[in-house]
């Protein structure tokens, strides 16, 4: 993985647009601004390629090392507040808040009945685009203005507040304890993945259920239904019920593509949608709906009803890209997936600072298994070795774990034995102290370490007896997770019947 530089400073101006690098100059210039100090140190970090304050300083005269620190925050102030600026006309939230703050210069001005119309104005613009904790803000500060002073001669107009402070409250309380379980639930599947055996089942469950009955989900609005949406997405993940992922993902998009305002403005939450439905497809083995899905998918990344920001160009990147390489995993056209390898790095490379670590161990995983569907075993080495020498191993403990055993599977097609026989021993404390020795990766290693000693004409029988056994342990309750991450099956079948990976799931699809 990329380092990335520590400076927060030099990150935000290296994400600058030539656009918005332009709009800052105008901004910082607006006073006869161009000599300043924090210009220069602009330029400066601008056209370096690497974050070293002692050739910035250097370079930048009139700066001393003891006003760098202050001129620092002075001149990242300066960025935003030049950002905001140019944001403010594609952000409701960004001018919601211009609004309120409005608000309150003319309330300490004591023109009360001018804030009072502009908290109106806002109040309903929040209500339109659904901003429930925005409408609270404006709720509270007309509840002090008009028990303050005495603004309005409408009756009842206590009560109408009371009232509307009830109502909004309510309903940020469903959404604050939906989105509440939607990001823990996310949580458990970044660490762990899926469920491991019953006692992960039903610890899941039960906090699902617990967390579900508490809420009252017929009273919902927008986000209320969305979060809803995304909570049993989430579940359902978790315990591999992709049935119930399917459905509740497509409710997650199709609440989206019904009211079509909330595209234009939560546009990351609508490409994570479509990312849950594609990935469940996958598994499923829809095909023809997964390309339907890809294809609208890059219809939305090609012409958004908004603005392209960097935000949504890194999340359309990973959303695409992973429903792509998947197409190759499919259909078994691992040659022609790795076509897309050298792009997909650049791109990594290009939105280092953007992509999460987990999602950069996804790609490494999804990358490594199309090497070794391809047949190129030494590439796949290199990209399971990333992983593996990754020094969080409990971040996507599961990639963590399935990426060893492939490792191991690829020394084996490369006859390394005595590699694989130390390997072995290394994977197995790795696997126990992960508490993730399941039963699939039991009888692979079994099989592994046993391979070796058999004679050339007893190899065959151990391949087919492996792949029945596998088979079976498919059939039983918590025991498809690791058919999720590797087609050992397939891989078995190659060796079976002396074909490659790719021929054997070509030929699955194709008799489908």
């Amino acid at each position: 993985m990329a380092n990335q530089p520590n400076d927060h400073l030099y990150q935000l101006i290296k994400s600058l647009t030539k656009a918005e690098k332009r709009g800052f100059k105008i901004y910082a210039t607006r006073s006869g601004n161009e000599g300043a100090k924090f210009i220069k140190l602009f330029d400066a970090i601008d056209k370096a390629t690497s974050y070293d304050e002692n050739a910035i300083i250097n370079k930048v005269k009139g700066i001393h090392k003891r006003q760098l620190s202050n001129l620092k925050a002075h001149l990242y102030k300066q960025i935003l507040t030049s950002l905001r600026l140019i944001n403010i006309n594609h952000n409701i939230d960004i001018q919601l808040r211009e609004q309120l703050d409005y608000a309150r210069i003319l309330y300490t001005k004591g023109l009360y009945q001018q804030s009072l119309k502009i908290l109106e104005k806002t109040k309903e613009v929040a209500t339109q685009h659904y901003r429930a904790t925005l409408r609270y803000e404006v709720l509270v500060f007309e509840k002090i203005i008009e028990s303050q002073y005495i603004t309005r001669s409408l009756k009842n107009r206590a009560d109408e507040l009371i009232d509307e402070t009830h109502v909004t409250l309510s309903s940020m309380n469903e959404y604050t304890a939906l989105s509440n379980l939607a990001l823990r639930l996310y949580g458990i599947y970044i660490k762990a993945g899926h469920v491991r055996n019953k006692e992960d089942y039903e610890s899941i469950s039960t906090f699902f259920s617990k967390s579900i009955n508490s809420i009252d989900v017929s009273k919902l609005d927008f986000f209320g239904k969305h979060y809803l949406n995304v909570s049993y997405a989430w579940y359902s993940l978790i315990v591999q019920d992709f049935i119930l992922q399917y459905r509740h993902a497509t409710n997650w998009v199709q609440l989206f593509r019904k009211n079509p305002e909330m595209l234009a403005l939560e546009p990351i939450w609508y490409l994570k949608g479509m990312h849950v439905l594609l990935e469940a497809l996958f598994v499923l083995g829809h095909s023809k709906k997964h390309s339907e899905e890809i294809k609208k998918l890059d219809e939305f990344l090609a012409n958004p009803p908004c603005r392209i920001d960097e935000n949504l160009e890194t999340v359309g990147f990973i959303y695409s890209y992973t429903s792509k390489i998947n197409v190759h995993f499919i259909d078994g056209s691992f040659s022609e997936g790795i076509k897309l390898v050298p792009d997909l790095l650049k791109k990594l490379d290009k939105f280092a600072d953007q992509v999460d670590p987990h999602r950069i161990l996804i790609f490494y995983y999804k990358i490594a298994c199309l090497y070794f569907g391809a047949g190129n075993n030494e590439r796949s080495i290199n990209f399971l070795n990333r992983i593996i020498n990754y020094p969080d191993s409990r971040l996507r403990e599961d990639i963590h774990c399935f990426a060893r055993i492939l490792n191991l599977i690829a020394h084996f097609e490369l006859g390394n034995q005595t590699l694989v026989d130390y390997q072995i021993r290394s994977v197995y404390r790795f696997l126990r102290k992960m508490n993730d020795l399941n039963l699939v990766q039991q009888e692979i290693l079994t099989f592994i370490k046993n391979i070796g000693n058999l004679k050339e004409d007893q190899t065959k029988e151990a391949f087919l007896d492996l792949r029945n056994k596998l088979l079976q342990i498919n059939k039983m309750p918590y025991q498809k997770r690791p058919f999720l991450y590797l087609d050992i099956v397939s891989w078995l079948e190659s060796k079976i019947y002396n074909k490659s990976v790719q021929e054997i799931i070509k030929s699955k699809f194709k008799s489908r």
